[in-house]
């Protein structure tokens, strides 16, 4: 029963992320084909949603797409984030500071999971979205929380992982990891430098709350992080002192 709940799950976000890629009404047809859904399967779900007020058809042509409800519904969600929502206004003011893309994440399995993204204020930047998953020996948060371990805790987690090549710069050599993890830490930062975008540099640390890593970073062209590294890093730090002291307080 599980698995069965867990399958209707993954269809319906199926749906709605087929009508994301689309960005126009999908047929019953279109839409069981874009998710590789039986068109039974799909009928039903889609009934299902229809009945609850998440989607509405369209006589001519004959299609469907999503209402306003979804977007209602997750907007009300995501505004009460008890830590997003405290988080976001020093996330702004760095990303004021710097003009640069501003991230918090936390780790989700083997994964860095995107909590939050500020956009940086350059018409050319680094892009992400809320919910992306990235690697964490190839992404500047994902080092920043590995970094939180302990040595020896990072080295069984590396014990049994062959680590992928995201770009020609990913460190997939576990020592060489290690080594690049150790030495960050003790300044108190970690760089990627073309090691999960090949053209993006970033720059990340982490802070615990309630016992619970979490890192922020400061992401952009490399160019322009590489010439000002020393003060991004400085900015960042400094606002994930302020971030950690106010997130205890709350």
């Amino acid at each position: 029963m599980a698995t069965t709940n867990a399958t209707s799950i993954d269809r319906v976000i199926d749906i709605f992320e087929a009508f994301q890629h689309s960005l126009a009404p999908l047929s019953l047809t279109e839409l069981a084909e874009a998710v590789d859904m039986p068109k039974s399967t799909c009928h039903a779900i889609v009934g299902t949603l229809t009945a609850r007020g998440y989607l509405y058809s369209l006589s001519r042509p004959r299609a469907l797409y999503p209402t306003r409800r979804m977007f209602d519904v997750m907007r009300d969600i995501a505004a009460k984030d008890p830590l997003v929502e405290r988080a976001t206004p020093v996330l702004e003011r760095l990303r004021d500071a710097t003009r640069e893309t501003i991230i918090l994440g936390k780790r989700q399995g083997d994964s860095v999971i995107y909590l939050q993204v500020v956009e940086g204020l350059h018409s050319i930047r680094y892009s992400a979205k809320p919910g992306e998953f990235k690697p964490l020996h190839s992404s500047s948060i994902g080092k920043a929380l590995l970094g939180s371990l302990k040595e020896a805790e990072l080295r069984d987690w590396l014990q049994e992982r062959k680590l992928q090549a995201i770009t020609k710069a990913t460190k997939v050599e576990h020592d060489v990891l290690i080594d690049d993890i150790v030495s960050s830490r003790k300044q108190g930062y970690f760089v990627t430098r073309g090691e999960n975008v090949s053209d993006v540099w970033a720059v990340a640390a982490f802070i615990n709350v309630q016992s619970q890593p979490l890192a922020v970073a400061v992401a952009g062209p490399k160019h322009r992080i590489e010439e000002n590294l020393p003060e991004m890093a400085r900015l960042l730090v400094a606002s994930c002192s302020f971030l950690s002291r106010q997130l205890v307080q709350d």
